[in-house]
């Protein structure tokens, strides 16, 4: 029997920073499921993985790191460094107990706290990144032969988007200028739930996400930024652009027809 998906909070409110919720397993790292050890690249056999209903902890994924904080239940504190996902869409926290008399048992309330400065910081990258994608599209999309937005990455050392085509240096103050006038709009960035012809009525089936990638009978969440672009997203975000702070453009490079324009949040 599969267990139920862990029910993510923090994508319907992302201004939680503390929740109440019910721990519905506890597992020594060594005794996880190969499948899912492989997730944790520096986890050692002191960690375990504590499983709840409910999180508010963003797990990592769509090129956004994983939150971290802290577990505190009747018998002591958890501390959550690392947070996943499975393959049965349990959330999967990673942490270490206080001390060897702290363990949780399985249904018993905890309190979940996030680390907030940390959240912030990733959600105003997150938001960036679309921003910074919008504002290539608007500008470039019929200046670039091919050009199609690919994938992107929202950690603090390594923040870039990547487009197909092949983007000229030339163009990095074009797209700093469109990305600063869309950062000081203000503009909503609004959490939405679409069906394929919420895409299809919008002129924007090029969105429309993977079927495998969503459970049926439910919606795709979305990120709209309006005024500029919808984007498929399971992140956090800011709710207004300004909010990201200066977003300034690093550089843009170049390799086998495809182009790389990384940023940061000051």
């Amino acid at each position: 029997m599969t267990s139920p998906r862990t029910i993510l909070v923090f994508q319907h409110d992302a201004s939680l920073r503390i929740l109440e919720t019910t721990v519905t397993a506890i597992i020594p790292f060594n005794a996880l499921e190969e499948s899912s050890r492989v997730l944790f690249k520096d986890a050692s056999e002191e960690h375990h993985v504590i499983v709840t209903e409910k999180t508010i902890f963003h797990p990592q994924g769509g090129g956004q790191p994983s939150d971290t904080g802290v577990l505190k239940g009747p018998s002591g504190t958890f501390t959550v460094t690392a947070v996943r996902t499975d393959a049965n869409g349990q959330v999967l926290h990673l942490g270490l107990f206080e001390n060897s008399s702290s363990a949780f048992k399985k249904g018993e309330t905890v309190e979940q706290a996030i680390d907030v400065e940390r959240r912030l910081l990733y959600s105003r990258l997150h938001t960036a990144g679309h921003v910074l994608g919008a504002s290539v599209r608007h500008l470039l999309e019929k200046e670039i032969e091919n050009f199609d937005e690919l994938k992107a990455s929202h950690f603090p050392d390594s923040a870039a988007c990547e487009f197909q085509g092949s983007i000229d240096g030339k163009w990095k103050d074009s797209i700093q200028n469109k990305l600063d006038t869309y950062v000081v709009a203000k503009m909503p960035v609004q959490i939405e739930w679409w069906d394929e012809e919420d895409f299809r009525s919008r002129g924007l089936e090029r969105l429309i996400p993977d079927r495998s990638l969503v459970p049926a009978g439910e919606k795709s969440r979305v990120v709209n930024i309006v005024g500029a672009e919808v984007y498929p997203c399971g992140g956090t975000h800011v709710d207004t652009t300004d909010l990201c702070g200066p977003v300034m453009v690093k550089k843009i490079s170049r390799k086998q027809g495809n182009s790389r324009v990384s940023y940061v949040v000051k």
